[in-house]
């Protein structure tokens, strides 16, 4: 009868325990995961489809201002630098299976704690194609395009606060860092913003944003086709152009437009200003350096004029 009754059963023998798999069933797997890092899930779907989508590099668009080109930044210590330097961010990747350290663990916090950064878990191969197979550690930060205004718009903006117009305009400064500085002493002087040409200059990009220490947020960059008809357009507003040479005819001190409505252009650190633009400026500064130095780079010498400027007007 005991036979049968085990043949009933269906078990074949006596079970001693669960060998801790039900103690360790009960134990906790941490904080739930943003809805688009859950496999399976509808958030999780879409994003995995936006990102077979997104290339590295976009063309710019063209608009009034125009729109420069998405970037990527790539690896762990960038990401995490630039989310920290409020570099504005769309999207967060992140690699499957990926070791969590004390530096992936900032960038989620990051991000999270910041609010419109999508989080989404992409396998490693996914990634290398995305990166065109940078070493990525695992975390892709996704900036988005960056909205420049017009050269005209910044005459708006003075015109609004009912002052003297303060521009800032860029002649042949490739270094995004050096972009980033000068936004950073416009917002710190007053100033109403700068003037990039479209080509064969820096952009807003991610390290120009980190460098602006999150300025760029406020101060607008804008863009133009041609420097040289820009800065025309801003003389037949009555706006004075004031160019920054170290054989300049004028000493910085002496230069009482500053004063008034104003724009100053800043050359490169090794080949100065361009003989068009330099030809189209009304007047050009010198620095004095008692020290014997040749040149400033271009976010120490427009802080200076910048704040010369300021000192005028106070």
């Amino acid at each position: 009868m005991a036979a049968n009754n085990r043949r009933m059963s269906g078990k074949k023998g006596a079970q001693v325990g669960s060998g801790g798999q039900r103690r360790r069933g009960l134990e906790g797997k941490g904080p739930t995961p943003p809805a688009e890092m859950r496999k399976g899930h509808k958030k999780n779907r879409i994003a995995t489809a936006k990102a077979k989508q997104v290339p590295a590099r976009r063309p710019a668009a063209r608009g009034r201002g125009g729109k420069g080109t998405s970037e990527l930044v790539v690896g762990r210590n960038p990401v995490v630098e630039a989310l920290r330097g409020g570099v504005p961010a769309s999207m967060l990747y992140v690699q499957q299976f990926i070791d969590n350290d004390e530096r992936v663990r900032e960038a989620l916090q990051l991000a999270g704690e910041r609010g419109g950064i999508h989080l989404m878990e992409a396998p490693r191969p996914e990634l290398d194609r995305m990166t065109n197979g940078l070493n990525h550690q695992g975390l892709v930060l996704q900036v988005p395009p960056y909205e420049y205004a017009h050269p005209e718009d910044l005459l708006d903006a003075a015109a609004d606060e009912g002052g003297y117009p303060l521009i800032v305009a860029l002649d042949g400064v490739t270094d995004p860092r050096n972009l980033g500085a000068v936004v950073r002493s416009v917002s710190a002087f007053g100033g109403h913003g700068v003037v990039v040409p479209e080509r064969r200059a820096a952009g807003m990009t991610a390290g120009a944003w980190k460098t602006s220490a999150g300025t760029a947020a406020r101060t607008p960059v804008a863009r133009a086709t041609n420097l040289t008809r820009a800065l025309e357009s801003y003389k037949k507003a009555g706006v004075t152009v004031v160019g920054l040479a170290a054989d300049g005819e004028a000493d910085l001190g002496a230069v009482d437009a500053l004063g008034g409505p104003v724009v100053i252009v800043v050359g490169s650190e090794g080949k100065g200003l361009s003989r068009l633009v330099g030809e189209t400026c009304d007047v050009r500064v010198r620095i004095p350096m008692p020290g014997g130095a040749e040149s400033l780079n271009a976010g120490v010498a427009a802080g200076i004029v910048l704040y010369e400027a300021a000192r005028r007007r106070a």
